[in-house]
């Protein structure tokens, strides 16, 4: 069992922090979102002239911040779960069906991962967005087209850091399995995702 808590320990500080980072970034990109949408339905209702990019934009932030706020959800058990069968169980079997489960899903996420990164580096991420633009000089004579392999790096963003957490969740019901509960720090709830 030490030999678990040995790798637990710097899995979980790479995690507290990647996910901590990435709940910043992904607190900005609802903000931008917000702001996206704001300023679509001023210019389409009051202005009576639809803007071409906010609708895009909100998008791209909306599937970042799903990439970036997920695998905080689920390392909280924050994802819906069916779990009145492992309840049901005693102990053990509910702990090793649990534990079956971390691993199916650990392969469905690596499975993800390989789509998800054909999909940024396939056909469809060649291609630029339709009216996303970013400035590449402080003049802002010059402009970017945004790819879609931008957008679609969430999906892999996010599947990578919910392999990782999946991991430390694996190990962690492991180190329950053999009796190491106690020696487990508790995952820390005080950063607030939303209303709990």
């Amino acid at each position: 069992m030490g030999a678990l808590l040995l790798v637990l320990a710097p899995l979980r500080m790479i995690n507290e922090s990647v996910l901590a980072i990435g709940r910043a970034i992904g607190i900005f990109a609802v903000a931008a979102m917000v702001i996206a949408i704001l300023v679509q339905v001023f210019f389409r209702y009051v202005l009576n002239s639809a803007l071409p990019w906010p609708d895009e934009a909100a998008r791209f932030c909306m599937l970042w911040m799903t990439g970036l706020m997920a695998p905080t959800a689920f390392r909280r058990g924050g994802f819906v779960a069916i779990d009145t069968l492992v309840i049901l169980l005693p102990k053990l079997l509910g702990s090793l069906l649990a534990l079956f489960l971390l691993f199916v899903s650990l392969a469905v996420l690596v499975v993800a991962v390989q789509i998800g990164w054909s999909e940024v580096t396939g056909f469809a991420g060649r291609f630029a967005t339709a009216s996303l633009y970013v400035p590449t000089d402080l003049s802002l004579e010059n402009w970017f087209r945004v790819p879609r392999s931008w957008m679609m790096a969430s999906l892999v963003v996010g599947l990578i850091m919910l392999i990782s957490v999946n991991v430390e969740l694996i190990l962690r019901a492991i180190v329950k399995m053999l009796g190491g509960a106690d020696r487990l720090p508790a995952i820390p709830l005080d950063e607030k995702i939303g209303a709990e």
